[in-house]
Order: C-alpha cells, then sequence, then structure tokens
C-alpha cells in the first residue's frame, strides 16, 4: 500500500502512527508487486517461447517431475522444445517421496520409457514436514532407521546416494530445494530446472513472479530454506516457472487437446468429489495437504492402511485437520484472565520441540514486528486490522501448527474508501471486549506486555 493511501487511512479512520522504537514501514515502488497485464498471445503460446528461451540461455535444463498435473504440462512443453531443438535427451528429475500412490509411480514409469527422456529417480532421507505431529514435527522418506515402517520397497530405478550429502544423521538432514544443487555441478555449467509453479495457487508463488518485467519467471536457485551450503548449491542453477500464468482450467485443457498422458490419479480425485482446484499431489503430512489425507484413505486404501504407522499423528490428523485442533477454519478459544501474549507462548511451547519452538518464535516475532511497524494500534482477536491485514487468531495458527514454509500470509486487498471505513468499523467492535478483558487483567496483575 502506498505512503498516500497508508496516510489517507490514518487521516479518515485514526489509525495510529507506527509504534515508537521501530523503523517506520516505507512503501518502496521498486519492490511492489508488478500488475499482471492483458496480452493477446494464449498461455500456451508464452510457455512454449519461454521454454524455448530458457533452452537459449542455458548450458543444461532439468525438468523437476513430480507426477502432478502442473509438472506434466513443463515436461511435455520441455520435450517438445527438446525435440525441436536438438537438445534430447531431456532429463526429467523424480525426487520419490515414499508417500505417493501406485498410479503415481505407474504413471513415472511411462514417462521414463520415452527415448528423449533421461530419468533420475531419486530416493534419499531429506527432510519433509510433519505437520500431524507437534512431537514429531519433521519426518524422513526412506530413511534406513525407519526400514521397518516403508509403505513400499524402493523401486528398482531408484538413486539412493548423491555425492556431498551424508544423511546418517537425521539432525543434519536436508529438504529437497536444499540438496537439489547437488544434482548439478558447476562443471555442468549455467543450469536450469523448470517447475511447474503458478502464480494462483498462493501469494506467495505469485510474488515470486511479480519482482521485475524482464524474464520475471527466471530466478536464481539459492539453496531453499537456508540449509544448504557453497558445495551443495554452488551458484550456477536457476529456476524457471513457464506456466506461472496458467489457470486450472489451462492446465486440464492442455492434456485433452495435446492428447497427452497425465496421471489417472486425478480421476480417482474427481470421482471422490475434490474440484479441479483443490485436486494435487503432494507431500502428505504438511500443513496443507493433511487437509486431503482422507483422499488417501479413499483412493487407495491399502496405501493409507501403511501409511498410519508412517509417521505420528497421521490418524489423528485424517480425523481432526480440518478442526481447531490444527488451528484451521475456527482458532481455539483463547483461556480467559490471562493476554494473547503470553498464551502464545504457552502455545509455541506445548507444540512445538526446541529447535522448530526458535523457528516459530522467530516469524511471530517479524509479522508482529511488521504491524507495528505500519502502526501502534493493538491487534483484535480475529478481526484483521485494515491497514496491516493482521489478528491475533492469524499468530494463533502460527503456534499450532507453525508456517515452515512461509506460506501464510497477511491478506489486505484492495479496498474503496466505504469498505475500508466497514473494516475498521468491525476491526474496533472485536478489539474492544479484549481491550475491557486487557484492562481487567492488568488491574487484577499489575503487569503490562
Amino acid at each position: 500500500m502506498d505512503p498516500v493511501t497508508q496516510q489517507d487511512l490514518r487521516d479518515q479512520l485514526g489509525i495510529s502512527a507506527p509504534a515508537e522504537g521501530l523503523k517506520p514501514f516505507r512503501y518502496n515502488p521498486a519492490n511492489s508487486r508488478l500488475k499482471s497485464a492483458p496480452t493477446e498471445e494464449d498461455v500456451l503460446t508464452l510457455a512454449r517461447a519461454r521454454i524455448r528461451h530458457v533452452f537459449e540461455l542455458f548450458d543444461h535444463v532439468s525438468v523437476s517431475f513430480s507426477g502432478g498435473k502442473d509438472s506434466t504440462i513443463v515436461l511435455n512443453l520441455a520435450l517438445e522444445a527438446a525435440r525441436e531443438l536438438g537438445r534430447t535427451p531431456l532429463e526429467v528429475v523424480f525426487w520419490d517421496e515414499e508417500c505417493i500412490y501406485t498410479e503415481n509411480i505407474d504413471y513415472v514409469r511411462r514417462v521414463a520409457q520415452d527415448p528423449d527422456i533421461t530419468l533420475k529417480w531419486i530416493c534419499v532421507p531429506v527432510k519433509h514436514r510433519n505437520a500431524c505431529s507437534s512431537e514429531s514435527p519433521v519426518w524422513y522418506p526412506w530413511a534406513p532407521e525407519d526400514r521397518h515402517l516403508w509403505v513400499r520397497d524402493l523401486p528398482p530405478e531408484a538413486i539412493t546416494a548423491l555425492p556431498g550429502y551424508d544423511p546418517t544423521d537425521p539432525a543434519t538432514r536436508l529438504s529437497i530445494p536444499e540438496l537439489s544443487g547437488l544434482l548439478f555441478p558447476p562443471s555442468m555449467g549455467n543450469c536450469v530446472q523448470l517447475l511447474g509453479i503458478r502464480a494462483d495457487e498462493s501469494l506467495i508463488r505469485r510474488a515470486a513472479v511479480s519482482r521485475r518485467v524482464e524474464d520475471n519467471y527466471i530466478v536464481k536457485d539459492s539453496g531453499g530454506y537456508g540449509g544448504a551450503n557453497d558445495l551443495q548449491h554452488a551458484g550456477n542453477v536457476w529456476k524457471a516457472y513457464p506456466i506461472y500464468d496458467w489457470t486450472t482450467a489451462d492446465v486440464w485443457l492442455a492434456p485433452k487437446l495435446l492428447q497427452w498422458d497425465y496421471c489417472r490419479v486425478y480421476d480417482l480425485l474427481d470421482q471422490i468429489g475434490f474440484t479441479p482446484g483443490k485436486q494435487r499431489l503432494a507431500p502428505p503430512f504438511g500443513e496443507e495437504p493433511m487437509q486431503r489425507l482422507d483422499q488417501y484413505h479413499q483412493c487407495e486404501p491399502a496405501l493409507w492402511d501403511r501409511m498410519l504407522s508412517r509417521v505420528p499423528g497421521a490418524q489423528t490428523a485424517k480425523r481432526y485437520s480440518r478442526t481447531e485442533l490444527y488451528a484451521f477454519g475456527d482458532i481455539p478459544d483463547k483461556p480467559p484472565g490471562i493476554t494473547y501474549e503470553t498464551w502464545l507462548r504457552e502455545l509455541v511451547t506445548a507444540n512445538f520441540p526446541e529447535k522448530e519452538r526458535e523457528q516459530v518464535s522467530k516469524a511471530i516475532r517479524a509479522h508482529l514486528r511488521m504491524h507495528f511497524r505500519k502502526t501502534a494500534d493493538a491487534l483484535a482477536p480475529t478481526v484483521a486490522h485494515p491497514l496491516t491485514g493482521y489478528d491475533w487468531s492469524f499468530f494463533v495458527k502460527f503456534a499450532v501448527r507453525g508456517n515452515f514454509k512461509g506460506r501464510r500470509q497477511p491478506k489486505i486487498g484492495r479496498k474503496t474508501p466505504d469498505e475500508l471505513a466497514a473494516a475498521h468499523a468491525k476491526y474496533l467492535a472485536n478489539l474492544q471486549p479484549y481491550l475491557t478483558e486487557l484492562a481487567e487483567i492488568r488491574a487484577l496483575t499489575g503487569v503490562t506486555e
């Protein structure tokens, strides 16, 4: 939001200035997200042009392939370009995350049969989020210490070791983004991974392609979440998102029109009532995917039976992942007589081991600081502040289930003056009872926070 709009809000609604002692937030047009612009070309034509451009820019092009609908589009478009440009065989990298559908495996094998493709089928212990359990917040597919719990045997195509990566100690295992650089040593020149990331899937993904006009879909691969070293990410790797502007409808229209193969799991998801926008193939136990754990039970019961014992909390998450127990939808009620600050500290302490506790606490502090860099106004329990988009329920969800990939962001949006005034009135109405409770707490305890 630009400074003029912010000042108008303050003047019209009586919003306070930024908190003292914090550097006020300053709007920087150079860092703002670009607005989308209409074009006469269709997204298929644009994606084809982007992929050809990528082949021209980079020494080595690789497709990051999951078997999902988006990576299927990227794979077929890249293969089409590779054949036209004489750049076959095309390298395709499949990170096998163990808990995947049988049909997903069959589809990957069908892809591998194409003589113009070289498939790398990687099965190594990597760090994945387990949002089903606060006591065991990570899990590791193909971990040798959990061999008795594996949901399936290693596939014969499996690559089980990566030079430069020692997964012996679970505490030092890395995530896939942190490890991907090992596949592209500097001797290969400048390398790029093609990924099926689309802007309409999340605000974070939209932001990734909204920073610049030229080659906005090509970004430097910095090594994921910060655990990679210079050996694992030597600085010669980029990521490209050639279908970033596709909608879900576009993604499903292309295979139909162009007669491309696809993973038949989507047919099952359609049969059990998942709309196209909700149909995803992803590691099953993360914050968002665990909302859909029931799909495994319905689509492949035998796989689900093995998944139940694969990670702690899976059965509970299947039943309650969309309830306040996991802070989806309605959040738990704050106990009376304590402040939200105190409650947040209790929730974080109760829900996470020490290492993850510090990560969650750091994220909460960063978002609180962003709010108070814009205004000193107090946070309301469940209604977002019209200027910052924050309320206490935003932070409670952090404290219950974390935000380890940074996907949860405040929602502000564009509003007319009348809509802003109505939002501010709603915020004040939600805030007032908490201010009254806060005054009573301080009167009884003599403690201010």
